[in-house]
C-alpha cells in the first residue's frame, strides 16, 4: 500500500507588514468606538449582527462580532495570492479607517460625518 499525503491548504502571510499593522490599529480603534456607541443616546450601531450580539451577551458580543469580522479578513488575505492579498488588505484598511473615523467623530461631536452617504 502506497503512503498517502493529505493535501492541506497553505496559509500564506501577506507581503506588506505595514498594511497588516494598519489593519490591526484601525480595527482596534473601530472596535473601541463601536463599544462606546452603545451607551450614548444619540448614536445607533447600524450593523445588525453586532447589535444582535450586543443584545444577546453585552459588550463581549461586540468584541466577538468584531473579532469574527477581523478573522474573516485575515483568513481571506492569507488565502489570496500575491498581489491580491495586499490589495485586499489595503481595501480592508480603508473600510476600517472610514468606519473608525466615522465612529470617533460621532462619539465626540454627536454628528456622523459620513451620514450623508448612507441612504
Amino acid at each position: 500500500m502506497a503512503p498517502t499525503v493529505a493535501a492541506r491548504a497553505a496559509l500564506d502571510r501577506p507581503a506588506n507588514p505595514p498594511v497588516r499593522i494598519s489593519f490591526a490599529l484601525f480595527w482596534l480603534v473601530d472596535l473601541i468606538a463601536t463599544i462606546l456607541l452603545f451607551p450614548v443616546p444619540y448614536a445607533t450601531e447600524l450593523n445588525p449582527i453586532t447589535t444582535y450580539f450586543y443584545e444577546a451577551i453585552g459588550v463581549p458580543g461586540v468584541v466577538l462580532a468584531g473579532s469574527a469580522y477581523a478573522a474573516v479578513v485575515v483568513l481571506t488575505g492569507h488565502y489570496l495570492s500575491k498581489p491580491y492579498d495586499t490589495l485586499f488588505a489595503t481595501g480592508a484598511v480603508l473600510v476600517y479607517a472610514v468606519c473608525a473615523i466615522n465612529n470617533v467623530v460621532l462619539l465626540f461631536s454627536g454628528d456622523a460625518p459620513f451620514e450623508l452617504f448612507v441612504v
